[in-house]
């Protein structure tokens, strides 16, 4: 097999592929940037290096001394905190009918949800929002070209368009008047924490229900989450009552 075919050996100790392979799927998401020889290769040297530092710190039996045994205490206990907690928590389950119960109990949380597209030119003052507003209306100058000479939002570069978002992602102001408007429709100045906006609602849609088949894996998640912290405060809860604990 090609991952046990031996890369170095450090005092007679083999490194293979297998273990440079090992160490890669350690790093998680990062190990990707390393699944190139250059990469590998650079796992490999690292590799022999904590060979030779592990039998320079055997030779000088660093283990035995009070720094690294106390050192050591502590990585156990943090180990086994880790450990208890996932003993804890190891029989909770969540199945599917779990899932489909929260999602026939809970419609609110996937009706469809109102999205609309809006473009907005944001100046400091009244008044020249205003002034802009009229040119816009009376055809001397387009709304994108407004935005792009005027606007001090980075959306300007884009003709003022925001892109699409739903309820509550803006400022309330400016969230209240998007929602209210029809398609097409220009309103302003509308006053916010950061200036006057003139605002052109774009689209406006109705997005639907979302499907249990569209949220099912994510609600098992989320249902598995909410189970493992109440079980891990049930433990906490029952280790108070047989271990006092006093704050000072």
């Amino acid at each position: 097999m090609d991952n046990v075919k031996v890369l170095a050996s450090v005092n007679g100790k083999q490194i293979t592929e297998a273990d440079v392979d090992a160490m890669i799927a350690a790093m998680g998401p990062n190990g990707q940037n390393y699944r190139t020889p250059q990469g590998r290769a650079a796992v490999l040297e690292q590799l022999i290096n904590q060979s030779l530092l592990l039998l320079d710190a055997t030779r000088n039996l660093y283990e035995r001394e009070p720094a690294f045994k106390a050192q050591l205490n502590r990585v156990k206990e943090e180990l086994l905190v880790n450990y208890a907690i996932e003993k804890a928590v190891s029989t909770v389950r969540v199945t599917d009918d779990d899932a489909k119960k929260y999602y026939e109990e809970n419609p609110a949380a996937f009706e469809g949800q109102e999205l609309v597209s809006a473009s907005h030119i944001l100046v400091s003052d009244e008044a020249t929002a205003t002034e802009l507003l009229e040119k816009i209306r009376a055809g001397e100058i387009s709304f994108e070209d407004a935005a792009a000479q005027h606007s001090s939002c980075p959306s300007s570069r884009n003709g003022g368009s925001l892109g699409e978002f739903g309820r509550g992602q803006m400022v309330p102001e400016f969230d209240t008047a998007c929602f209210e408007m029809e398609v097409g429709e220009l309103r302003g100045p509308v006053q916010t924490q950061f200036g006057y906006h003139l605002i052109r609602l774009d689209d406006k849609k109705q997005t639907e229900k979302l499907a249990f088949s569209d949220v099912r894996e994510e609600l098992v998640r989320q249902l598995t989450a909410e189970k493992q912290q109440a079980a891990y405060r049930s433990k906490l809860n029952q280790l108070k009552i047989l271990y006092p604990v006093d704050r000072f």
